[in-house]
């Protein structure tokens, strides 16, 4: 018994520390769509509407970002979120024809 007591009065004589630690949230990839002169207007609002679950309103304002400014950022994904994305944006594009590209960029993880 006395073995327990020594024990339990070591235990509560230490000073129990915690450290801190700092974890890095997993990079994200921006998607961004790059202008071409051939592909259609109307194909590019329904590729975002289809891929990228975007409103027909939003699909219209990246697409004419896009095409006034040479590029527009689609979204923000996780990165075989984003691979998967741009696989089936070329996969669309060449089953009806279209040079349309969407190209991805790094958005460095935080730390919190």
């Amino acid at each position: 018994m006395s073995d327990n007591k020594a024990t339990r009065q070591d235990f509560d004589s230490r000073t129990l520390t915690q450290e801190r630690v700092r974890i890095k949230r997993p990079n994200m990839y921006k998607i961004v769509i790059l202008n071409d002169d051939y592909t259609p207007r109307e194909f590019v609002v329904w590729v975002l509407i289809r891929v990228f679950y975007k409103t027909e309103q939003e699909s219209l304002r990246i697409m004419l970002d896009a095409h006034t400014s040479g590029k527009s950022m689609i979204g923000v994904y996780t990165h075989d979120v984003a691979r998967t994305k741009i696989l089936q944006v070329d996969k669309l594009a060449e089953q009806n024809g279209h040079p349309l590209k969407c190209v991805v960029e790094v958005e460095q993880g935080e730390e919190s």
